[in-house]
């Protein structure tokens, strides 16, 4: 089985026992038996809301059924329960739970960003994380045109649009490499890329 086919296998087993009502259905059959009917009663849902769940069940082989006279009798099944189980907690498999797009950098620092800056682009806290709280100074340098010269009066200016505390973001940029200045709090620049000329 591909490693995409594993994940969605461990995906559907997940969702199906993320429901109360699935997971009761579960347990009524650990003990025995049941019809859709006596399954909606125990549960005090409708039967054809009961035979969704079954439905659901039986999709990832938790349950099967065999008819019996008008009635459908539902089982489950323990050994594909088990299967699953011993699958599930094997450590490669684990690793499997997490989508490619999560460990993604952008995708990263989306959700962030979604996290810490609100609908204006202001920054509403800064995290402990260093990590996180260098996405934020990234975030702030998009600002800063390359190769532009600016005063520490322009640059805390531009800085008070996303947090008043223009002193953390400022050091931030320097200490994390992202901007250079000039000795004796000169001249501001971004990093990496060749300052233009002062008029």
């Amino acid at each position: 089985m591909s490693d995409e086919a594993q994940y969605r296998a461990l995906l559907e087993f997940f969702k199906a026992l993320a429901d109360a009502n699935r997971l009761k259905i579960v347990g009524f059959l650990a003990q025995r038996p049941y019809t859709v009917e006596e399954l909606a009663q125990a549960l005090g849902l409708g039967v054809s809301t009961t035979s969704h769940h079954l439905s659901y069940l039986s999709h990832v082989g938790l349950v099967s059924a065999r008819a019996k006279g008008h009635y459908s009798i539902y089982s489950l099944e323990i050994e594909a329960l088990k299967a699953m189980a011993r699958q599930m907690l094997q450590t490669e498999n684990l690793t499997r739970l997490s989508p490619p797009a999560e460990v993604d950098g952008n995708a990263y620092d989306r959700k962030v960003l979604a996290a810490f800056v609100n609908t204006q682009g202001q920054i509403t806290a800064f995290p402990a994380q260093e990590k996180k709280y260098q996405v934020l100074l990234r975030h702030v340098l998009q600002a800063f045109e390359p190769g532009v010269r600016y005063t520490e009066k322009q640059v805390n200016e531009i800085l008070l649009r996303f947090n008043e505390d223009t002193a953390s973001l400022r050091r931030g940029m320097i200490e994390y490499h992202l901007m250079e200045r000039e000795g004796g709090g000169g001249q501001y620049w971004r990093r990496g890329e060749p300052a233009a000329p002062t008029a």
